[in-house]
């Protein structure tokens, strides 16, 4: 007790440089935290840039390639998937809800994606959470445009803009639809995933920018039906409803891909083998959260780099410590000179730095870990706008207890370089006392 007692006052003497020890700790320990926290929620969020749907479905590529291509918007396929195996395999039993997408032209190098208002009812990211809006609403006629936040703020575009499509991906466009301007109706909020940096607009537009004549003729159709007589109001309603579907939806002769959700998993399973043993049409369906798992294993690298860097980050604080702690060690002599005149053993002069360096290391880490809270809460809202990542604000969990043990330990074993040197300057100062 009477040395833990001495530590605290010669720890309170040189608090200065034992201050700036403890921030070094701190600040590694924060950063270890963080870093290893981040890693874990960019997993995870990653894994869940798409929730809830239980297959995706396309032309026959690689599993990995439509995935990038349907929910990264990153590449594109060759082929696409005929609107009528779309409605064949959609109305099978078992399934739940469909999104049919429709991609290859852009504005300003950001993604268009001609879909359904299914798009926005069944679409899920992060935790199966739902997209919702930031201002305005779905798209309700074939003119309008729904846009994602970073489309919005990066374009500054705000409700009732009027923006041009271009045919092509990315920065690559061949061809300017000036003659079908969009409406901007709707803006999302954030959500961290490829849907910010996309504009929607109904399926049935597609084929009206490319100039198709299905929907010329499904315009015909309308007309003619509106001469009719309906012989009941509510049959009429009806109509009229299932009418404005038809209008957002058109006859598509092709489609990108198609999301699915299921009433059961054993539906999934049964559905995606017979996807993949369609014989009218090449197609594939895959899970994402399986395809999304296996596109992280390729990734690995990037787990790897990071937990190097957090071990660097440990290893220079702590080499940092050593240096001060030697550097003050120097300065002492007299010190532990006086304790010497005054009856202290050798032993008990290594047991002092030994508890000073103890008592650093456990401040930092404590210290680190507070930091490390508020720099979470801080930008846990930064990092799921505009990264993606959920961070999951909790009790420290068992892995990072261990990762701060380590710490504790590292910074025990480092303390006994300068207190094994304080015991040889006792001997070499000839302050030793025979009995």
């Amino acid at each position: 007790m009477i040395l833990t007692k001495l530590a605290y006052k010669s720890l309170l003497n040189r608090r200065a440089s034992v201050l700036l020890t403890l921030f070094t700790i701190a600040i590694s320990v924060m950063l270890l935290l963080s870093i290893e926290r981040i890693r874990v929620d960019a997993k995870s969020s990653f894994s869940n840039t798409i929730s809830g749907t239980d297959l995706i479905v396309g032309a026959r590529t690689g599993d990995i390639q439509l995935l990038l291509s349907s929910v990264f918007r990153i590449g594109h396929t060759n082929n696409g998937v005929s609107w009528q195996s779309y409605e064949y395999i959609t109305h099978q039993r078992g399934v739940k809800w469909s999104i049919p997408i429709s991609l290859g032209d852009s504005h300003k190098g950001q993604a268009v994606l001609g879909t359904t208002l299914d798009y926005f009812a069944h679409y899920q990211f992060a935790k199966k959470q739902h997209l919702t809006f930031n201002q305005g609403h779905a798209f309700t006629a074939i003119n309008e445009v729904v846009l994602g936040s970073d489309v919005a703020n990066s374009l500054n575009y705000k409700l009732g803009d009027q923006i041009v499509i271009s045919h092509g991906m990315g920065n690559t466009s061949f061809h300017h639809h000036k003659d079908n301007p969009f409406k901007v109706i709707g803006i999302l909020n954030a959500t961290g995933t490829p849907v910010d940096k996309t504009l929607h607009i109904p399926l049935a537009a597609i084929d009206l920018i490319h100039g198709s004549s299905a929907h010329n003729e499904h315009d015909e159709h309308d007309e003619h039906d509106e001469h009719d007589e309906h012989d009941e109001h509510d049959e009429h309603d009806e109509h009229d409803e299932h009418e404005k579907h038809n209008d957002l939806t058109g006859h598509p002769k092709q489609i990108t891909a198609f999301l699915m959700g299921f009433d059961s998993p054993l539906y999934t399973l049964q559905i995606r083998r017979n996807i993949n043993q369609y014989k009218k049409e090449a197609l594939l369906g895959i899970m994402p959260t399986v395809t999304l798992k296996e596109l992280w294993q390729m990734l690995a690298i990037v787990e790897k780099v990071l937990l190097l860097f957090s071990g660097v980050v440990v290893l220079v604080s702590l080499l940092g410590m050593l240096t001060t702690l030697l550097a003050n060690l120097n300065q002492r002599r007299r010190e532990l000179a006086i304790l010497r005149s005054v009856g202290a053993r050798p032993w008990q002069l290594f047991t002092l730095i030994s508890i000073e360096s103890l008592f650093t290391t456990l401040l930092g880490c404590i210290v680190g870990s507070a930091l490390y809270y508020l720099v979470m809460l801080l930008a846990s809202s930064y990092l799921q706008s505009h990264a993606g990542i959920s961070v999951n604000i909790a009790m420290l969990s068992y892995y990072e207890l261990t990762l701060i043990g380590v710490i504790m330990a590292a910074g025990f074993i480092i303390g006994l370089i300068p207190a094994t040197r304080a015991y040889f300057y006792s001997l070499s100062d000839g302050m030793s006392i025979k009995i």
